[in-house]
């Protein structure tokens, strides 16, 4: 699978920007994205209201219309809260869940393990588990992800660790019972190279056929092409995380032509100095 974290847009009183968005799912479909992932944090699920999360997803599903899967974050500190989130979206229409785990509380591993089996015992739908220990303060240990790779609908995790040698644990461990995606965009290569399964991708937001593209190369049998697109790829992708996702991918959308406006506070707009240095690595 190779797909795109999306943006939310927002208008200049920034509430959502509809329209705008219908136009970012088309871009991402035409260039041969193969899933949208919507509401997650590149979407800036932690400044949407529940009713603006609903609408958003529901808005997503029927524009993409069974084109490609829509995937809705709808992870919480909370689990009672994502079980309510849930039965909220499975009436969406909605492929899959990506579930972030419990930020704040810093749960154990085994409260871990029975916030993500509770989840998973109250729907059919498949769940895609999203460990970022940079944004949540808790990690998903590889030991944690053997016992949930046994959950049948917990099906696959987006990693986002960065640390090579625990996926390579959690291969190991895990094998074929649970994919992992790259939830790095400077480590695609690297993880399809330990079994990975592709990527959910902030930089496919601007970059769709490219980022399409090199996973195509790698899985094709063109490992040295698809390892020069990754490095090719790799100063635009370090100002994409200079400041804090999603304010570069955002101001980088805009200088292509979209209208996606500012994050939400507290994040703030990009700075002009790395504004200037994605107009000059984009050649606009």
């Amino acid at each position: 699978m190779f797909g795109t974290a999306i943006v939310t847009p927002f208008n200049r009183n920034g509430d959502i920007n509809f329209e705008e968005f219908g136009k970012l799912i088309e871009f991402q479909i035409e260039n041969g994205v193969n899933a949208i992932i919507v509401c997650g944090t590149t979407g800036e699920s932690a400044t949407l209201s529940s009713k603006e999360k609903e609408k958003l997803i529901d808005f997503c599903v029927k524009k993409v219309n069974k084109r490609i899967p829509v995937i809705a974050g709808i992870g919480s500190n909370n689990t009672k809260e994502v079980l309510n989130n849930e039965k909220i979206v499975e009436n969406l229409g909605i492929d899959g869940l990506l579930v972030v785990t419990p930020y704040y509380n810093k749960t154990t591993q085994d409260g871990l393990f029975n916030h993500f089996k509770v989840i998973a015992e109250n729907t059919k739908l498949p769940i895609i588990l999203y460990n970022v220990p940079s944004r949540t303060g808790i990690d998903i240990t590889p030991d944690t992800y053997l016992k949930l790779s046994k959950i049948q609908n917990i099906v696959a995790t987006k990693e986002a660790c960065g640390d090579i040698s625990k996926i390579l644990k959690i291969r190991n461990l895990c094998n074929d019972n649970l994919e992992v995606y790259s939830g790095n965009d400077d480590q695609i290569i690297p993880v399809l190279s330990l079994g990975g399964s592709g990527v959910i991708s902030v930089l496919s937001n601007i970059k769709p056929k490219f980022t399409v593209q090199m996973l195509k190369e790698y899985w094709n049998g063109n490992i040295k092409k698809a390892s020069n697109m990754q490095i090719e790829a790799s100063k635009l992708i370090e100002l994409l995380f200079k400041e804090v996702n999603p304010i570069p991918i955002k101001e980088a959308l805009n200088i292509m032509g979209f209208e996606c406006g500012n994050p939400r506070l507290p994040l703030v707009k990009c700075s002009n100095n790395l504004k200037n240095k994605l107009k000059l690595i984009l050649e606009i």
